[in-house]
C-alpha cells in the first residue's frame, strides 16, 4: 500500500511540544488575568448553522467562511467569536444576569489567503461586558485596563493602547457635511499607517468623493497629536458645534480619566484621533494596541463599544464593549521576533524518576509522592541504559530527575539530580519534594515573553 505523505495544510500551526507549552502558559495568563475581574469563560460551539453566522455576515465575510453540507443541514465554521457570543445571549437572555462579562479563548476559522503571520485556523481572546438596555461609560475604560494588566503580566512593556470614540469622527464629518460618507471616510482614514497621508487623501478626493477641502481639513484634524490632555484641549475647540460630536468628546474625557484611576501609565495609552475601526459596528469608544519597538506589525489587540450585540436574533437591546487578541498571530510575531522566554519549565513534566532496580513498586510510590505535592512527574517505564533514560530526560528539558537505587531504597531517600546545575543530592523524599519545589516556584517567576 502506497504511504501518504503527512502533511499539514496552509494556514494552520502546529507547534513542537516545547512551543505548545509556551503556547498554553500564554494562554493561561489570559485565562487568570481575566477571571482576575471577574469574567466567566464560555465555549461556544465551532460548527454553527450557517444562518445564523451569516446574519451580520455579508461581502468578504461570506466569502472567507467554510461552509458545508452535512445532510439538509446548512452548516459553517465561527469565523469570530462575537457571533456566537451574539446567538449564546439572546438564547439565554432569560437566564444570565447582565451586566454579562464573559471571556473566549476559542479557535476561529476563515479562508483567507495564507501568508506569513496570517491563519486560517487561529486561536481568538475575547472579553466582552454586555448590558440589558443600558451599559455604563466606566465599562468602556476597564476593558483597556483588563488589556494593559494582561500585557503586563505576559511581559510586555512598549506597548500602547490607543484609544478614539466614533462619536467624535461621526460628529465631526457632519460638521464638513460629509453624514453620507462617514462611513467610507473613516474606513479610509484607518488605513493612515499603512499607506500615508497623501493616499489617504487621493482616495477620499479621487474614489470617495469628498472635496479637495474637506479632505484637508479631515487630514488636518486627525493629525492633531499630543499628550493626552493637549489632544483633548484641541477636541474642545469643536465642541457646540454638534451634538454627537460633543456627546463623543465626553464619553472620551471620561474614559481616559477612568484609565488613569485603574493605574495605567499614561505611556501605555494614548488618545489618537486616527483610530476608527473599519467596521460600522462599533458605535462609542474604540480601541487598537500596537507594540511600540514593532509598528509594522499593526494591531494586536482591537475592540470597541457597539450599542446592540443581538439585533439580529432579539429585539432585546444588548449593548456592549469588548476587545480581542489575535492570539496566534501575536505568538507567531513574538517568536519571530525572539521575545518568548525559554526561562519558565516548558517539559511536559518537572521530574522524571527513575527506577535503577527491577522493582518498579519504590518508583511509583515516589512519583505518588511527588505528584501529591503538585509537582508533574513521570515515571521511566522502559528497561534502557541509564545513559539512554538520562537523555531523555534532557531531552525533553525536564529540570529534574529522581534516582531510585538499592541504597535510596534502603534509606528511604531519593536522589535528586538538577540538570541546570548538575547538582545531585540524596536526600529523604520531603526534602526532595521542598527542593524541587523551591526551584521550580524560582525558575517559573519570570514572564511568557522577555522584551529586548
Amino acid at each position: 500500500m502506497d504511504k501518504i505523505k503527512p502533511r499539514t495544510l496552509s494556514g494552520f500551526m502546529e507547534l513542537l511540544p516545547k512551543k505548545q507549552m509556551q503556547m498554553e502558559r500564554f494562554m493561561q495568563v489570559l485565562r487568570d488575568t481575566y477571571s482576575l475581574y471577574g469574567f466567566t469563560p464560555l465555549d461556544t460551539p465551532i460548527i454553527e448553522d450557517a444562518q445564523i453566522l451569516l446574519a451580520k455576515g455579508g461581502g468578504e465575510t461570506e466569502k472567507q467562511i467554510y461552509r458545508f453540507q452535512k445532510g439538509d443541514s446548512d452548516l459553517a465554521l465561527r469565523f469570530d467569536l462575537t457571533v456566537p457570543l451574539a446567538k449564546y445571549v439572546a438564547l439565554h437572555y432569560g437566564e444570565l444576569s447582565f451586566p454579562f462579562r464573559r471571556f473566549q479563548i476559542g479557535k476561529v476559522y476563515r479562508g483567507e489567503r495564507a501568508q506569513r503571520g496570517r491563519f486560517r485556523e487561529f486561536y481568538q481572546a475575547d472579553i466582552d461586558i454586555i448590558g440589558d438596555g443600558k451599559l455604563d461609560i466606566m465599562n468602556e475604560a476597564e476593558i483597556p485596563a483588563i488589556i494593559y494588566n494582561t500585557f503586563s503580566r505576559l511581559g510586555l512593556k512598549k506597548f500602547q493602547i490607543r484609544v478614539n470614540n466614533r462619536k467624535i469622527l461621526n460628529g465631526f464629518y457632519a460638521m464638513q457635511g460629509l453624514q453620507e460618507k462617514s462611513g467610507e471616510v473613516m474606513r479610509t482614514v484607518d488605513k493612515l499607517d499603512k499607506i500615508g497621508p497623501d493616499k489617504v487623501r487621493a482616495i477620499l478626493t479621487e474614489d470617495v468623493g469628498v472635496s479637495p477641502e474637506a479632505a484637508d481639513e479631515v487630514l488636518r484634524f486627525i493629525a492633531i497629536t499630543g499628550t493626552n490632555a493637549e489632544v483633548l484641549s484641541a477636541l474642545e475647540g469643536y465642541l457646540g458645534r454638534n451634538e454627537i460630536f460633543d456627546q463623543g468628546y465626553e464619553e472620551l474625557s471620561t474614559v481616559a480619566g477612568y484609565l488613569s484611576a485603574f493605574g495605567v501609565p499614561e505611556e501605555n495609552f494614548r488618545v489618537d484621533l486616527t483610530i476608527a475601526r473599519g467596521l460600522d459596528y462599533y458605535t462609542g469608544t474604540v480601541y487598537e494596541t500596537a507594540m511600540l519597538d514593532h509598528p509594522e506589525i499593526g494591531s494586536i489587540c482591537s475592540g470597541g463599544r457597539y450599542d446592540n450585540l443581538a439585533e439580529y436574533y432579539t429585539d432585546k437591546p444588548l449593548p456592549g464593549v469588548g476587545i480581542s487578541i489575535g492570539v496566534t498571530r501575536l505568538f507567531y510575531v513574538l517568536e519571530e521576533q525572539g521575545y518568548l522566554s525559554d526561562e519558565a519549565v516548558t517539559a511536559p513534566a518537572d521530574a522524571l524518576v527513575l527506577s535503577m532496580t527491577g522493582d518498579m513498586a519504590p518508583a511509583i510510590s515516589a512519583a505518588t509522592a511527588l505528584r501529591d505535592a503538585g509537582i508533574r512527574t513521570q515515571i521511566y517505564t522502559e528497561q534502557k541504559k541509564f545513559k539512554a533514560k538520562m537523555s531523555y530526560c534532557a531531552k525533553l528539558g525536564i529540570p529534574f530527575a529522581v534516582l531510585l537505587g538499592e541504597d535510596e531504597i534502603a534509606e528511604n531517600k531519593l536522589s535528586v539530580k538538577n540538570f541546570e546545575t548538575g547538582e545531585q543530592v540524596t536526600v529523604p523524599a520531603e526534602e526532595a519534594i521542598e527542593l524541587i519545589q523551591s526551584a521550580l516556584a524560582e525558575k517559573n517567576r519570570g514572564t511568557v515573553i522577555t522584551e529586548k
